[in-house]
């Protein structure tokens, strides 16, 4: 069974830091295109980054260029997303999903991956 597990969240003030992390279990990460998503109380879910499969091609929302970092550990079979100079509006329940090809460019539409894990909180809040 081909599944997605998010950590990492948590509570940070704002400026802090976190990483999340998105482990595949049942299938090798390494082949699918992987996304990040956030969803806000009352609002749409939205994507924050993806990268691609082949080429590592990486793509972020404006909202958070040059505050986050999306990344691959192939060996652990993990997409990271480290998140730094954390805002109030960064707070939000944040997902990864998984998309099988994606081999030079990552899809920054939500309806178009596969595979959706739980979700992780994140709250920046002083």
């Amino acid at each position: 069974q081909r599944q997605v597990v998010e950590s990492g969240g948590g509570l940070v003030h704002p400026g802090g830091s976190l990483r999340l992390s998105c482990v595949g279990s049942g299938f090798t990460l390494d082949y699918y295109a992987i996304g990040w998503f956030r969803q806000a109380p009352g609002k749409e879910r939205e994507r924050v980054s993806c990268i691609s499969s082949y080429n590592r091609s990486t793509s972020y929302d404006d909202s958070v260029k040059d505050r986050f970092t999306i990344s691959r550990d192939s060996a652990k079979n993990t997409v990271y997303l480290q998140m730094n100079k954390l805002k109030p509006e960064d707070t939000a329940v944040y997902y990864c999903a998984a998309k099988i090809g994606d081999y030079y460019y990552c899809s920054p539409y939500s309806e178009d991956y596969d595979y959706w894990g739980q979700g992780t909180q994140v709250t920046v809040s002083s």
